[in-house]
């Protein structure tokens, strides 16, 4: 039985979560008026969008990854930014540099600090396995600690900041796959597949005319933030929570729960940050359907723990 506390904050709760409901929705819809198709891409990038992390994005080219981020960053109207990752990029192109400058009137020199791509909201880092090891862990402070560090001082970065690098997995050569410290970074590794033949036929029929899709402004950046604050404010029952325990310690070896093809395959397991993404990743995927706490879908029916009602 849910206490009065617990039901009240649950009611107070309710018009929030339709609203974070309904932002999902209409994000969801815009970005379907210019991307065909592509129904659990567009839903996986909005899902770790709202949870917080940031986005992988694996496909062959031509299949409208940028496309994607690009319109998403026009419908809640924030800084895009791109980054083209090549084998001559430096950390100071993305991060910034400072310079040497001098007062015309005056002539005395001053350091000045110029902000580089990094400094936007949506950061799209195009074939980020394109450049070298060092250049990568540039964007590693800026994606954990919403920061940058040059020259000893530390530059703080805008929120909401989302990064999403994308990959080519069909050429290999002169690649520099992403070290493991920096794919721990990403909550999703979203796959984009070719199109189905209903969805190929409407590209071809609808981007090869002269009309152009205006994406409409969904929501901004305050709109944005607060849909976050209110996914980590959502409860997760207990066992949901032990659930997503046991998914992640079952993939360590050394762990008794651990089954014997991972005893006999895997070297290393996820880490407790698998489980924080399990859990931050449920919450906006359950929100999106007005739900007031995650599930787990071998979780039986039965009345929540956590808000009192039966949706879990």
């Amino acid at each position: 039985m849910s206490s009065p506390s617990t039901t009240a904050n649950q009611r107070s709760t309710e018009p929030s979560l339709d609203a974070a409901a309904a932002l999902i929705s209409r994000l969801n819809a815009e970005l379907g008026r210019v991307i065909i198709g592509q129904t659990t891409v567009r839903r996986e990038v909005l899902v770790c969008l709202l949870a917080g992390g940031h986005c992988l994005l694996r496909g062959v080219p031509g299949l409208a990854k940028t496309l994607l981020i690009k319109t998403l960053a026009e419908a809640v109207s924030l800084k895009f930014s791109r980054i083209q990752f090549t084998p001559d990029l430096m950390p100071s192109d993305i991060l910034g540099t400072d310079i040497i400058e001098e007062d015309t009137a005056t002539g005395k020199r001053q350091i000045r600090f110029i902000p580089g791509p990094i400094f936007a909201n949506i950061i799209l880092a195009d074939e980020i396995n394109r450049t070298p090891p060092r250049t990568q862990a540039a964007l590693l402070e800026a994606m954990q600690e919403y920061q940058v560090t040059i020259g000893g001082v530390r530059y703080p970065l805008d929120r909401p900041l989302f990064v999403l690098a994308t990959e080519n997995p069909i050429e290999q050569e002169g690649t520099h796959p992403l070290p493991e410290a920096q794919l721990d970074r990403f909550m999703f590794n979203v796959v984009i597949d070719y199109p189905s033949a209903a969805d190929e036929r409407r590209i071809l029929a609808e981007t090869t005319t002269g009309s152009d899709v205006t994406v409409q402004k969904i929501a901004d950046g305050a709109d944005l933030e607060q849909a976050r604050s209110l996914v980590r404010d959502l409860p997760a029952a207990e066992n949901v929570v032990d659930y997503a325990l046991r998914l992640v310690r079952a993939t360590r070896p050394a762990d008794p729960a651990a089954p014997g093809v991972v005893r006999d395959w895997v070297k290393w397991g996820a880490g407790p940050r698998a489980g924080q993404a399990l859990l931050l990743g449920a919450k906006p995927l359950r929100s999106s359907t007005g739900a007031a706490c995650p599930r787990s879908k071998t979780s039986a029916r039965s009345r929540c723990r956590c808000c009192g009602t039966a949706c879990c």
